[in-house]
């Protein structure tokens, strides 16, 4: 029997959202994952370096997935909201990881030269000039982030159309950009397009619940008609589709 809208809709409302772990929507949204591998990279370039600092390091799911048992003998995350800060601290503290809560504002509450390696996996800001002072000469920084009109399918269903100049923020060429105007060398910059699906209204609402910036001040209340369309839209044709935006760079503080 197939699910009405309300229980969808109260199902999606009554769930948690902290932390930056998505499993909940397993069976009910699909994303394809970038090639490279962001995880598994990030536990490499951990495993061969002596001190590390994961930025907005969210619940700290992806940070304890790249440290498994072997991190390095330094390493500090830090993380701005105060429910992922004690949900970081209890997942990453056994791990040997300290979290620093950290307004995501500078300066860094660290000091110049202190990380062979600093890594952010979709950080929200970034302080390039920042993550320079922090980074030993020498040192790399490796990011995975979203790129411009990232989910837009779903974001312009709710918001209509963008203009231009939204549709372009976070381009991989103005990280590159900004990269270097901070003294860092990019030596690799890579971006992908990726499918994702929305399976039901209750994915939809999770994950706008979730990911706050896509449709400022969401609620269900002020958008429930449209979710309802949308509910319709999904019952009658298929999952939602829309396509994530992502991609890696990864820049080094010269020698």
């Amino acid at each position: 029997m197939t699910a009405t809208f309300d229980h969808l809709v109260a199902e999606a409302e009554s769930v948690s959202v902290d932390g930056w772990d998505f499993s909940w929507l397993d069976g009910r949204a699909s994303e394809q994952r970038p090639s490279w591998g962001y995880q598994k990279l990030m536990g490499t370039k951990l495993a061969g370096v002596r001190s590390a600092l994961d930025i907005q390091t969210g619940g700290g799911e992806v940070l304890a997935g790249a440290v498994g048992a072997g991190g390095p003998p330094l390493m500090a995350a830090t993380e701005s909201w105060p429910p992922n800060v004690d949900r970081a601290t209890r997942l990453l503290h056994p791990l040997g990881v300290v979290v620093v809560a950290d307004p995501d504002e500078p300066p860094l509450p660290f000091g110049d030269a202190a990380f062979d390696l600093v890594t952010s996996r979709h950080p929200v800001t970034i302080w390039w000039e920042e993550i320079a002072r922090v980074l030993r000469p020498g040192g790399t920084y490796l990011s995975q982030q979203v790129g411009p009109a990232s989910v837009f399918e779903l974001v312009e269903y709710f918001l209509g159309p963008q203009p231009e100049e939204v549709r372009r923020a976070r381009h991989p060429d103005d990280a590159a950009a900004d990269a270097a105007r901070a003294g860092l060398e990019v030596v690799e910059l890579r971006s992908e397009r990726l499918r994702t699906e929305f399976y039901d209204i209750g994915a939809v609402i999770y994950f706008l619940r979730k990911v706050i910036w896509m449709v400022p001040g969401f609620t269900v209340a002020g958008y429930r008609d449209r979710l309802q369309e949308l509910h319709e839209r999904i019952e009658k044709d298929g999952p939602f589709v829309a396509h994530t935006a992502r991609f890696l760079v990864e820049a080094r503080k010269p020698s």
